[in-house]
């Protein structure tokens, strides 16, 4: 036995299968009526429910004598074939083999009307859909006498062509209202938005030119309940021909087979609910549509299409067309309100990308709220706040700083704690915070996210209370209670004077485009923390390995450089001392003598080198590394060499890097790998472990396992793990001096400091005679991509 699924209901309806026609006026209220199982169709039409397994007839509505001229008694439990035909009964086999009718109405044929009535002459359009495995045939009247001629393909693909013509999210409803109006024919079709409160708004219109206009007016959300809200998110449209027409009841009302009522969701003749027919009525409308408009798979709003004066039918063809236009604008929707957005878009990102700058340029948050650019230049908003560091920086109008305090406090334990997104916004703080009620008048919007991961640090814009004069179409808060045939219960308002309403704690809404500006600007920002975090932590290991650079400055200075220093001096006063320079043995001497100075000014230009890489900022851009490893290659790979043979296995990634610097690196590395090998053809392999790719990754250190990993492989003599650590030191050699090319023996120190420069590590592989590889990472252009 059916029970309806509502605390309203009168202990009587729980014992018996639930029908409008018995039922239907005695519900309390619209979002207790079970609408997806009304019991009941429109009697233009007749509904025929069909077991999937054999095609029988198991329930048909108690009109199918004056729709279809067949006694219901004579067709229950029969073959579908006795009412539509063996021919008719074939095309519902291959079309339900064919096609997916799971919730999807489509048409099956049309029926010539043979009953001589000059009120039922014309065709019978049938259309089929499947659910809870019945099949059910919809069988609609209609005045056609022969298929009709109208081109709905082309009128649609003009409606499409015009819409995307549309510069503004109103001139698209406009248009869209102006189209639909045309291929219906209805007298008036509105563009019905809902608002984040319920209540809905008529935000465009396309009227008959006798009606009075409802553009702007609202609407308040219990003129249409969640039940019908909740049908919008499965179904695209809803007709209701005649507003004043009968109902027919389902027999039997429950399945013969399942004892379950018969759920028409999907059902174009669907029963309409009472109160619904008499909100029309009061308003003279005698024939309606509606069309859903979803964003993101939520109920948006709605395209309402009234007719007066008379009933009005639309074809099967027509709602099938309007059903199409539904989801193109839906899609369109977005697109087209993105498109409006983009200038204020574009400004907000480039304010937000300046202060993130600023911000990172002086090291802490505090001049987010100050200085030429501030939060106030971005998000539109009367007054900013930020707290960091346990201070409040405020800019702009805000409540008081022990307001701010408490609503942090607040927001924190009540709004981020647990929540995912991470963002909240509203437009009527109060609303949820009672206590903002004593500073509405500055803050009723606010718009906020935290900072960091505890949550502590935040970021908060307010917008001031609004005075909004709303334009309701009769005072939402009358509920108007009349007498029914089972007592009193509530009627849809009759009433539609102009009705004035004062809104107050409410400021004016957040849109998506400024939620997902700030959630953006929050995302940078959080990074921008923890990098500033980290870098405090690591300050004292920087300041140590200085102290050690130094200390091997000094080592330097006093030895190595003074080998040359005196081997200049001897030579040049020997040279002084001499009056006649022989050939041989005193060009000698000259020409040692100007080797120690190359040395010399070897050394010296690295120890400069190296000093500089140490103190230049670290700045990054855009880096396309199979530009800079060409780069590299031609550097130091001589054109004419046909003996070296350079191996990228896929191609090089784009990732944020100092160019400059990771081009140096690449030319150390491919350098000291052609140095550093004898094999013939030298073979060096340039390429990129990616996060998660399967790979050994031998003496990859812990905390770079998360990174992309670079690395340079060679063919050459490799080298003892024992002098692995020895290797990156400044002037450290493992060779003689003029062995392998020379050098100065400093290339691996500088390829160290610079990927240490951009948060790196570097390490290597290698077995003597076998090759070696090296690896780095680079943290800090990942970080900002």
């Amino acid at each position: 036995m059916t029970t309806i699924d509502s605390k309203a209901t009168t202990p009587a309806l729980l014992s018996q299968p639930y029908s409008i026609k018995r039922e239907g006026v005695n519900f309390y209220n619209c979002d207790s009526e079970p609408v997806r199982i009304p019991g009941c169709v429109q009697a233009h039409g007749a509904l025929l429910v069909l077991r999937l397994a054999d095609l029988c007839i198991v329930q048909a509505s108690d009109n199918v004598q004056g729709v279809l001229g067949h006694a219901l008694e004579s067709i229950l439990n029969q073959p579908v074939g006795a009412v539509i035909g063996a021919e008719g009964e074939e095309q519902l086999r291959i079309l339900l083999a064919a096609q997916a009718l799971d919730g999807n109405p489509m048409y099956l044929l049309s029926l010539k009307d043979d009953r001589g009535q000059a009120d039922q002459a014309g065709l019978i359009d049938v259309t089929v859909h499947v659910i809870d495995d019945v099949a059910i045939l919809e069988c609609e009247t209609t005045s056609r006498s022969t298929a009709g001629s109208f081109d709905h393909y082309a009128f649609v693909k003009k409606t499409v062509a015009r819409l995307q013509t549309a510069d503004s999210l109103l001139h698209f409803c406009a248009l869209a209202a102006d189209e639909i109006r045309e291929m219906t024919g209805m007298h008036r079709v509105m563009v019905y938005k809902f608002h984040q409160d319920g209540h809905g708004e008529i935000f465009a219109e396309s009227k008959r030119a006798d009606l009075a206009p409802w553009l702007g007016m609202h609407f308040p959300a219990e003129d249409f309940p969640k039940p019908a809200r909740d049908m919008f998110s499965k179904i695209w449209f809803r007709p209701i021909p005649n507003s004043a027409g009968t109902l027919a009841e389902m027999v039997p009302l429950l399945h013969p087979d399942t004892n379950a009522p018969l759920d028409m969701t999907y059902c174009f003749l669907r029963g309409v609910s009472v109160m619904y027919t008499e909100y029309l009525q009061n308003m003279l409308v005698s024939g309606s549509a509606v069309m859903a408009i979803r964003r993101e798979g939520q109920l948006w709003g709605l395209i309402t299409c009234h007719h007066y004066d008379e009933p009005k039918h639309l074809p099967y063809q027509v709602r099938a067309a309007c059903e199409f236009l539904a989801q193109v604008i839906s899609l369109q929707h977005n697109a087209v309100e993105d498109r409006e957005h983009l200038a204020y878009r574009l400004q907000m990102d480039s304010v937000h990308h300046q202060l993130v700058t600023v911000a990172s340029r002086e090291g802490g948050l505090g001049a987010l709220a100050g200085g030429p650019i501030s939060l106030m230049n971005g998000v539109q908003a009367s007054g900013a706040a930020l707290y960091h560091d346990g201070q409040w920086y405020c800019v702009g109008t805000t409540p008081e700083t022990t307001q701010l305090t408490q609503l942090g406090e607040w927001l924190n334990n009540f709004q981020f704690s647990g929540n995912p997104k991470r963002l909240y916004a509203t437009d009527s703080l109060a609303r949820d915070y009672p206590a903002a009620a004593a500073f509405a008048a500055v803050a009723s919007g606010l718009l906020a996210v935290p900072l960091s991961r505890s949550g502590r640090d935040l970021l908060l814009w307010f917008r001031p209370e609004t005075i909004q004069t709303v334009n309701w179409a009769g005072n939402p808060h009358d509920k108007v209670m009349v007498p029914g045939p089972n007592g009193t219960r509530l009627t849809p308002r009759a009433s539609f004077a102009l009705f004035v309403e004062s809104v107050r704690e409410r400021s004016l809404p957040w849109t998506s485009v400024e939620c997902e500006a700030v959630a953006k600007l929050q995302q940078q920002l959080v990074e921008l923390v923890i990098d500033n975090a980290e870098q405090r932590l690591s300050l004292n290991a920087e300041l140590a390995n200085s102290h050690a650079e130094l200390d091997a400055f000094n080592y330097v200075a006093s030895h190595d450089l003074k080998e040359p220093l005196r081997g200049i001096h001897q030579y040049a006063f020997q040279l002084a001392q001499d009056a006649v320079l022989p050939d041989h043995k005193d060009r000698g001497k000259l020409d040692r003598m100007m080797r120690l100075t190359v040395r010399m000014d070897s050394l010296l230009e690295s120890l400069l080198h190296f000093g500089r890489i140490g103190k230049a900022a670290l700045t990054l851009e855009s880096v396309d590394f199979n530009e800079i490893v060409a780069e590299a290659v031609e550097m130091v790979v001589r054109p004419a060499d046909a003996q070296v043979e350079i191996v990228l296995p896929r191609p090089m990634p784009i990732a944020n890097g100092n160019r400059g610097w990771c081009r140096e690196v690449y030319i150390h590395l491919i350098a000291n790998a052609l140095c550093f090998t004898d094999t013939v053809p030298k073979r060096i392999e340039i390429g990129t472990i990616e996060v998660g790719e399967p790979h050994p990754r031998l003496g990859c250190p812990e905390n770079s396992q998360q990174h992309r990993i670079f690395y340079v492989a060679d063919n050459g003599i490799g080298i003892p793990a024992v002098h692995f650590s020895q290797i990156f030191k400044l002037f450290k050699r493992l060779h003689g001096r003029d062995e392998y090319g020379g050098g100065a023996g400093t290339g691996l120190t500088v390829v160290r400091k610079l990927v240490e420069r951009h948060g790196g590590k570097i390490w290597l592989t290698s077995l003597p005679g076998s090759g070696t590889t090296f690896y780095f990472t680079v943290p800090h252009g990942e970080a900002r991509q």
